[in-house]
């Protein structure tokens, strides 16, 4: 089964989270600019005219898709190289996929999401 990590962080932690990811053998990634807030509802910040009200920060969003045996250890890799102790550190979501199609070679499912060098490759896993 292929699930979906979708893990939005703090913009200053992505090269460690990348990094984090790259030393598993977590491949294949998606990154997005995104702009939101959460249970803190944004920061307030001090200028010279006075303090104001940010609501809306700029976090980032990965999203990996990978095979169910490698969760674990990628979450553990996401909370370990994101994690700051402060309020704004971010949160991880799984879903399950039902299915993935590679365009170039129509490969379906696991074998879509397979890079040389992956986490499984290095594992000798097989679908």
């Amino acid at each position: 089964m292929l699930k979906k990590i979708e893990a939005i962080i703090r913009e200053d932690k992505l090269n460690d989270v990348k990094d984090a990811l790259r030393e598993i053998g977590i491949v294949g990634l998606n990154v997005f600019e995104i702009r939101g807030h959460g249970r803190q509802g944004g920061v307030t910040l001090a200028g010279r005219s006075g303090t104001y009200q940010v609501d809306m920060l700029t976090k980032i969003q990965l999203n990996i898709v990978l095979s169910d045996r490698n969760l674990d250890e990628t979450i553990e890799a996401i909370l370990n190289s994101a994690y700051t102790g402060k309020a704004g550190d971010g949160l991880i979501f799984v879903y399950p996929v039902e299915e993935v199609i590679r365009i170039r070679t129509r490969e379906r499912g696991y074998d879509a999401v397979m890079y040389p060098g992956d986490i499984d490759e290095r594992k000798g896993a097989k679908s």
